[in-house]
């Protein structure tokens, strides 16, 4: 049975700082390993090219000399040319040969030969003998006879050997300073983003959303810290609608507690003093009014449960009628609050968003137009290129609560004694800048209010419009003719 090994304790990775200073390093090393090794190979061709030309040179002025002479070779020493470990020797046609003086003997092969013979102007090859390396080349000197020099390339080999030392030497400092300046860089760098990494820690902490210092420049660690501060501020921001939504909220549901609770109470006592309790008619009253208690409160809760969903989360976007919504939450309004007509304009408009959001928009703006309106009054309802206007005949908006009408739980003064929460309005806003449109709130010709939603989106042509008569008509020509 195989048993699979634990792993004890946290798998830690290297930091950022490491991995850069390793990252540095290694290319560095790489640049310094590509660099040596093209200047050695340099270096060792350019040697041996050395090497060749001056044994050429030297055997192509030795043919014009005395060297030619077998009887002057014998007796001359190698040594006179310029180096100790040099052959040369004189080779005829029939692999007979004459070194010079010291009686080494030299390297010839089937190359020198030919030369000898005149079937190759030059010979050059590398021969190793005695365990060690020669070069050789042979130059024709009289017919049928090749001069041959032999170079010893130790030396070189010498050369390279040292020249490989030095060049690892310094590739190693050089990657060592490589990596002291990489930990250096990274420090320096990577010293804003300790910064933020230590304010998102105290925030995480202490979750004060305090902004950290950002210094001169356009970099991307400048643009990073602004970005974190204006995220910073956001959250404050956030925060701080949040804590207001929960105080106006326990404001509001207060006093319908309170109330309910009164109530109740009323009712129990009633309850425990049998026949000197309240009259059935007291209490059916009680009754009446902690059921639209506990309807006030259910939509205040509703509309709190609405606002919350600030960021639309939760709603499937799809392509909706404008029209037929509008439609629909006419049909609700007017069951709701018999009493108010509504005159009623709307051309096709499609757009892409969360119908029961939108719906539920469209709704609290009829309804708050059906609540102001005063009993037989219109409400004028309209719908061209996108733009909703829903106009009212009641008091309208004084010019001090205009500014104020779509923020939460602001209620003007002639509203406090109707029904309400205060966040219908500011449901309809934040529905309608969630779907890219805005919202106002102005006076209508008639003196009443006039709100007005502007929903992005497109026409549908040849789609008829709907009117309040309950009739079609279809926009031709400037012209309209009811369709049946």
């Amino acid at each position: 049975m195989t048993v699979a090994a634990r792993r004890v304790g946290p798998r830690r990775g290297l930091s950022l700082r490491t991995r850069l200073t390793l990252f540095v390093a290694l290319a560095v090393g790489l640049a310094v390993a590509l660099t040596s090794v093209a200047a050695y190979f340099t270096v060792r061709h350019e040697l041996y090219s050395q090497l060749d030309r001056s044994l050429v040179n030297r055997a192509q002025a030795a043919i014009h000399g005395p060297l030619v002479d077998p009887l002057t070779l014998a007796r001359f020493p190698a040594p006179l040319l310029g180096s100790a470990d040099l052959r040369i020797a004189l080779v005829q046609a029939d692999a007979s040969y004459v070194s010079a003086m010291g009686g080494v003997r030299p390297l010839l092969g089937d190359s020198e030969l030919a030369v000898a013979r005149g079937e190759s102007p030059l010979s050059l090859r590398t021969e190793s003998q005695g365990g060690m390396t020669y070069r050789v080349v042979a130059v024709p000197a009289e017919p049928g006879r090749a001069l041959v020099f032999a170079q010893s390339t130790e030396p070189t080999a010498d050369q390279l050997h040292g020249l490989g030392v030095i060049l690892l030497v310094v590739g190693g400092i050089g990657i060592v300073l490589a990596a002291s300046a990489g930990l250096s860089i990274a420090r320096a760098g990577l010293r804003p983003v300790e910064r933020l990494t230590a304010a998102a820690e105290g925030i995480a902490h202490t979750g004060e959303l305090h902004p950290i210092a950002v210094r001169d420049g356009d970099d991307e660690l400048a643009r990073l810290a602004r970005s974190f501060n204006a995220m910073l501020g956001a959250l404050g921001q956030s925060q701080l609608r949040q804590r207001q939504l929960v105080a106006d909220a326990g404001h509001e549901l207060r006093t319908p507690l309170t109330s309910l609770r009164t109530n109740l109470d009323l009712l129990a006592q009633s309850l425990q003093s049998g026949a000197d309790g309240l009259a059935a008619e007291e209490r059916d009253a009680l009754l009446s009014d902690v059921r639209a208690q506990v309807e006030e409160m259910s939509g205040l809760v509703a509309d709190l449960v609405e606002l919350a969903r600030g960021d639309g989360s939760g709603g499937q976007v799809e392509q909706v009628s404008l029209t037929e919504l509008i439609e629909r939450a006419l049909d609700r309004v007017r069951r709701r609050a018999p009493g108010v007509s509504f005159s009623v304009r709307i051309d096709p408009w499609e757009m892409n968003g969360d119908p029961t959001a939108l719906e539920r928009a469209v709704t609290n703006l009829l309804d708050n137009a059906a609540k102001w309106s005063p009993p037989g009054g219109a409400v004028t309802v309209t719908l061209d290129r996108g733009v909703l206007r829903v106009a009212d005949q009641g008091p309208g908006i004084g010019p001090a609560d205009l500014p104020h009408v779509f923020e939460r739980f602001y209620r003007a003064a002639d509203a406090r004694s109707l029904p309400g929460s205060g966040l219908g309005l500011a449901i309809v806003r934040q529905i309608v800048e969630r779907h890219g449109g805005v919202v106002e709130a102005g006076r209508a010709p008639s003196g009443g209010a006039m709100l007005t939603a502007r929903f992005p989106g497109w026409a549908v042509p040849d789609i008829p419009a709907v009117a309040s008569s309950g009739e079609s008509f279809r926009q031709d020509s400037g012209s309209s003719q009811p369709v049946r």
